[in-house]
């Protein structure tokens, strides 16, 4: 009224018109502050209330508030002196505090047009009864209130410009005070455990992980958890599975969780500025504005697509403080960053956004304007100050609730980036869906391709090798008669160098778990660090095997042939062909492949000394060796059924799938070379067994008198065995330790019974030194609990049998040779009647005899 023509010139009316004038510029601030406080969740209409980690000044006393469906959180807090903040009136009617409603009546789910509170003495109109009309949650109808009483007072732009510079130093504040108030309620529960005594609490700084690990011991005595916390090239809490990884999830997840709801609010108020503003902003706002905001004109004029950006540079800040990079990371080349990164201390971050900073997705300026002197009395009250924009040079106080920082944690980074990405996608209305609202994951999965992934791999290579290159990674760690024991924990006698090597692998297998987009490059670095490991498995057991007969024989292929149809290697690993294993397992085929394979070794007489591996820490290395290699190959079968199969790499299944193959084979070769070595180790036990029976046809058995005592090569091969036995205990399971030992018992049989071919002559005591030879040897392979004694009993007794015919007189052997004419040979059979024993008289047609016999 004021302002139409003809009432300008009255004096009268100036004063009025002044402080009318003034009252606008408080009202306007006033309502400026309140849609300020809703649009970060702090008013008294918010959709939510403060954290449970906020102050408690800054908690209000809430009443519960059921609100509808569509609402963007599931209930409204609001503390309006005992009413509801979503009370109003339809028509004369009202709700009262004690509605039904209110007090958990069934009444909630009844979908309800009514006036709010705040407009229950408004004018009506039409803004009012479409609000009256309005589903939306009581949050939002407040929002578009404050948005409708600024376009009445023809402040949009102006209101939009003061929100614009405002944006950035409230998001930091908000943030850096959920970090404060999460660190006191971590203290505050330290000293509440304190204080109660609980002493197995995990302090969150510095104290979460202490390597009491390393005391404990196994049952054998060999330090387990200690070891193996060294060759991380991370420290427990900075781990896959560490404090500091879930640490920064959940800071991270409780922030962006903020964020998001804000950004909700951000929307609202969004659209609402943009169909009411006027295509040109206020002139008296733009004339107030800083050359720099009058330039960059959408950072002076509020829009959805500048919050989103906003909302993503501070994120995006406050991870780079999380990860301890400098802005520069961001955008320098890889390898030189790393390197840099790697030499020199952190630094703190930039946080404004300038030219020198990240090379991001986003980039703008700041506006910032001078408040106009209507709003000196707000600004006294701490309001809209212009110099809020300094508070974003400072740092978040992270670091006060992580027990460490760097770039590793960019691992529980990625998952809430992730979901944070999409949750904003969800929310933008389909006419921003251009919107760059993938900035923050980009960054995030740049820095981890172009900065975590290199640094990994150099960091985790050193430790493989510093793992299998110590001089503890191979030697055998077990005491003298330690017994087997099935659990890593409880003495498994895996070498440190492959339980280190294992537990890496599981470790980098944990990142992929983390970051799957990048599963396919962590798992080709496990693959990479298991084939330089078998190299060093190969040479080791190639030190122990070098011009070594058994390692000679085991690859010839009608050795390896017979071993593989041979029912003992059932046992074995599946790597190892078990096709016709089934088909040999029993009768006369199982018999005839070990008698096969057992003449073969006899034919390499005369064995010599410097052919066989006399030394027993080579033996018990092979031993170790083969039970760490399959232990190293399980472990990986399982650690791939587990590890991300939807490799998000872009490309083919058949591709993406490769990586989880090549740690399959690798497996593969790791059970093979665990399979040689259990082989060369049968073929060792089976080749000294003949290396000492071979003395037998260099000496006569014409003894003088019953023998009290096996011969000395006897006994020097069961206390080979007994001693072998002792020593490959603990380091192989009783299946296994019955494949190495239990070829020597046919072989001794077979040696026993073919060496009469070599005798010239044999006396009855002769026949008892023998016999007692076989009795001793089968006392020494009963007393090996894995070895089955009654087949050994069973095969040594046959010797005995075969021995004993030659106390027969030679027509009594004939009918022997009648009645059991398949229990041995027709050679063994000749051999009986070809040696010469004195007294005993065999007629000159008794071999024709008897090989007419054996033909019928």
């Amino acid at each position: 009224m004021l302002e139409r023509e003809g009432l300008q010139p009255v004096g009268a009316l100036q004063d009025i018109r002044s402080d009318l004038s003034k009252l606008q510029g408080i009202l306007f601030f006033k309502i400026l502050e309140d849609l300020h406080a809703h649009l970060y969740n702090k008013g008294e209409f918010s959709s939510v209330a403060s954290s449970m980690h906020e102050k408690d000044d800054e908690v209000p006393t809430t009443t519960v508030v059921a609100i509808t469906a569509n609402s963007l959180q599931p209930v409204s807090l609001s503390p309006v002196d005992g009413r509801s903040s979503y009370d109003g009136h339809d028509g004369d009617s009202s709700l009262e505090p004690n509605d039904e409603r209110l007090n958990g009546g069934d009444g909630k789910d009844v979908k309800v047009h009514q006036i709010p509170l705040w407009l229950f003495n408004s004018t009506p109109d039409e803004f009012v009864e479409t609000i009256k009309k309005s589903d939306a949650p009581i949050h939002v109808k407040y929002l578009q209130t404050m948005v409708e009483c600024l376009s009445l007072l023809n402040k949009i732009a102006a209101a939009s410009a003061l929100i614009c510079q405002r944006l950035r130093p409230t998001v930091h504040g908000i943030i850096t005070s959920r970090i404060k108030a999460h660190s006191e309620f971590i203290n505050s529960s330290v000293d509440k455990a304190t204080r109660t005594g609980a002493t197995s609490l995990h302090l969150m700084k510095g104290q979460l992980e202490s390597y009491q690990l390393s005391k404990q011991k196994r049952q054998n005595g060999i330090s387990l958890a200690g070891n193996l916390l060294a060759v991380s090239p991370v420290s427990p809490v900075m781990a896959p599975t560490g404090k500091a990884q879930a640490a920064a999830k959940e800071l991270l997840n409780s922030i962006l969780d903020s964020v998001v709801r804000i950004f909700g609010n951000h929307i609202v108020i969004g659209e609402l500025i943009e169909s009411k503003s006027s295509p040109q902003i206020d002139t008296k706002i733009l004339k107030s504005m800083s050359t720099d905001a009058y330039l960059d004109s959408k950072a002076s004029h509020f829009s959805i697509g500048f919050s989103l950006t906003v909302l993503q540079s501070e994120c995006q800040q406050l991870i780079c403080e999380i990860l301890r990079a400098t802005p520069e990371a961001a955008s320098a080349d890889a390898a030189v960053q790393t390197a840099r990164l790697a030499s020199k201390a952190p630094t703190k971050e930039k946080s404004d956004g300038s030219e020198d900073g990240l090379t991001f997705a986003f980039r703008f300026t700041d506006a910032t304007l001078s408040v106009p002197n209507k709003g000196v009395e707000f600004k006294r009250q701490g309001g809209w100050s212009t110099k809020g924009s300094n508070v974003s040079q400072e740092g978040y106080g992270s670091a006060a609730v992580l027990p460490e920082q760097g770039m590793y944690l960019a691992a529980s980074v990625y998952r809430p980036v992730h979901q944070f990405t999409e949750r904003l996608a969800s929310m933008l209305p389909k006419r921003y869906s251009q919107l760059g609202n993938d900035g923050l994951l980009a960054f995030v999965e740049n820095f981890v391709k172009d900065h975590l992934l290199p640094t990994m791999f150099v960091d985790y290579r050193k430790s493989v090798q510093a793992a299998i290159s110590s001089p503890a990674a191979f030697r055998p760690r077990a005491h003298n008669h330690a017994s087997y024991a099935s659990s890593i924990e409880k003495g498994r006698p895996v070498l440190q160098g492959l339980l280190a090597i294992d537990y890496l692998a599981k470790e980098v297998l944990g990142w992929a778990q983390a970051i799957p987009k990048f599963a396919a490059d962590l798992m080709k670095y496990v693959q990479t660090f298991l084939e330089r490991t078998y190299e060093r498995c190969r040479t080791s057991y190639m030190e122990a095997v070098l011009e070594k007969q058994s390692y000679m024989i085991i690859g010839r292929h009608d050795i390896d042939k017979l071993m593989r149809l041979d029912p003992a290697s059932a046992c074995l690993p599946n790597a190892f062909s078990q096709s016709n294993v089934r088909n040999n397992s029993s009768g006369a085929g199982s018999i005839d492949v070990e008698s096969e394979l057992s003449d073969l070794l006899l034919n390499l007489r005369p064995i010599r000394q410097e052919n066989l591996i006399r030394d027993n820490h080579k033996i018990v290395l092979l031993a170790s060796l083969s039970y760490s290699l399959e232990y190293v190959a399980d472990s990986i079968e399982r650690l791939v059924q587990v590890s991300p199969q939807n490799v998000e790499s872009g490309k083919p299944s058949q591709t993406s799938s490769s990586p989880a193959r090549d740690l399959a084979l690798s497996a593969n070769e790791y059970r093979k070379l665990a399979i040689d070595c259990l082989k060369v180790l049968r073929v060792e036990m089976q080749l000294e067994t003949i290396f000492h029976l071979q003395e037998m046809t260099h000496r006569e058995y014409l003894e003088n008198q019953d023998a009290e005592e096996p011969d000395d090569f006897v006994i020097s091969l069961t206390a080979q065995i007994t001693c072998g036995d002792e020593e490959i205990a603990p380091f192989v399971s009783g299946v296994k330790r019955n494949y190495i030992f239990g070829g020597i018992c046919g072989t001794a049989a077979n040696a026993s019974i073919k060496a009469l071919a070599d005798f010239k002559s044999i006396n009855l005591f002769g026949v008892q030194q023998i016999c007692r030879n076989s009795i001793a040897l089968e006392q020494t392979l009963a007393a090996i609990p894995s070895i089955d004694s009654e087949a050994a009993q069973q095969k040594l007794e046959h010797v005995r049998t075969y021995y004993e015919l030659l106390n027969m007189t030679s027509e009594a052997l004939l009918t022997f040779v009648t009645e059991h004419e398949h229990l041995f040979t027709p050679s063994e059979y000749i051999n009986l009647l070809k040696v010469q024993i004195p007294g005993r008289e065999v007629p000159l047609d008794a071999q024709d005899r008897m090989k007419e016999i054996l033909s019928q």
